[in-house]
């Protein structure tokens, strides 16, 4: 549902997919457990997930970059970031991360008409349609006898560019928690809590809006998306076998308020989508992963009159080299019927601080 307000000559439209590129998800690790992260996340992708996270951060610097590309090559999804503990205070983290969704080369075909109805093809050029975002984000450690309490944020910053004709800047905060007590952690992160605005405006020739006219396409006049809360709750427990080896288990519930959505808990006034993910591990050096979520109701495909319930499966396999982390996941990206996958690769580094020579 999408409800329209006019106010001050701006049109303010409430979008509920509106920055939806931000709920994908960054890293691989986390795409092989279904992105269920809240609550357990301690390295630089904490940024992202839980900005709570990185204060587990245990070394000074950490470096993580992510590429995965999606329906044959078409669509490129990209992610960078870096974190360090603030010097001489180990309980407090600040990180910066930049993510990129795109399709680029897209033909556009506007002026592939002459004016005397002929056709020439040296008048298509190309554009892309591109989502940015830039999280800063700031995290502090607050001790509670044996058990640790984090609090974080990120300040956000977004810019969406279709080719020439239009772009937007949108910015927005989010908060989030966690609370670790022996194997146990809990936590909570709050998307967009004050609530994200995109800021849309649009500039096109007079030739191209006569263009759109005669095609019966809409001319897009200037909006202000507003992208409202969700809520991200999460709870996970380690388990550790003679220092060889460990399996995590992790449960996140997304909770949305936006208008009924096709999830696993859904209606009018609230939507609860949950997420499941094991990692085992050996000497922490592999570690396999699976996770399953995003649960939808579906019709079959023999009569389409029954409907049933569908969910994405993901796998995944991380490898520590030292210094060097090394993640992959297989996700599906359409029904589970079906055979679409993506192949997210994502690298992480440690950095330390250099000895100094005595």
């Amino acid at each position: 549902m999408i409800s329209v307000v006019l106010f001050a000559a701006s049109t303010f439209a409430q979008v509920k997919y509106s920055n939806e590129f931000l709920t994908i998800g960054v890293g691989a690790r986390a795409h092989g457990l279904a992105n269920a992260m809240v609550a357990h996340v301690g390295d630089v992708s904490a940024g992202y997930w839980n900005p709570a996270g990185l204060t587990q951060i245990e070394v000074p610097f950490q470096i993580s970059a992510m590429h995965a590309e999606w329906f044959a090559g078409i669509a490129k999804y990209d992610y960078l970031s870096f974190a360090k503990r603030l010097k001489g205070d180990n309980n407090s983290a600040i990180g910066i991360s930049v993510i990129r969704l795109g399709i680029d080369n897209i033909p556009n075909t506007l002026n592939l008409f002459e004016p005397d109805g002929s056709i020439n093809y040296d008048n298509i050029s190309t554009f892309s349609a591109a989502d940015y975002a830039v999280l800063i984000s700031y995290a502090r450690d607050i001790k509670i006898k044996d058990k640790t309490l984090s609090l974080g944020g990120n300040a956000k910053v977004i810019r969406r560019v279709i080719g020439s004709f239009g772009n937007a800047w949108g910015f927005g905060i989010d908060a989030g928690a966690q609370y670790r007590a022996g194997t146990w952690s809990f936590g909570i992160m709050a998307r967009d809590i004050t609530s994200t605005f995109n800021a849309w405006s649009f500039s096109l020739t007079d030739s191209e809006k006569a263009i759109f006219e005669i095609t019966n396409n809409v001319i897009p006049k200037s909006t202000v998306e507003i992208t409202l809360p969700r809520f991200i709750f999460g709870v996970a427990k380690l388990f550790e076998f003679k220092k060889k080896f460990s399996l995590l288990t992790t449960l996140d519930f997304d909770l949305t308020t936006d208008g009924q959505r096709n999830v696993l808990i859904s209606s009018k006034a609230f939507n609860i989508d949950p997420h499941l993910g094991i990692e085992a591990g050996y000497r922490s050096f592999i570690f396999l992963r699976a996770g399953i979520g995003y649960f939808q109701r579906a019709l079959d495909d023999i009569d389409g009159s029954t409907e049933i319930l569908t969910f994405q499966p993901n796998f995944g396999v991380g490898l520590k080299f030292g210094s060097l982390h090394v993640d992959y996941a297989m996700t599906n990206l359409g029904n589970v019927s079906q055979t679409l996958y993506s192949h997210v690769f994502s690298l992480t580094l440690d950095l330390k601080n250099k000895k100094k020579k005595i």
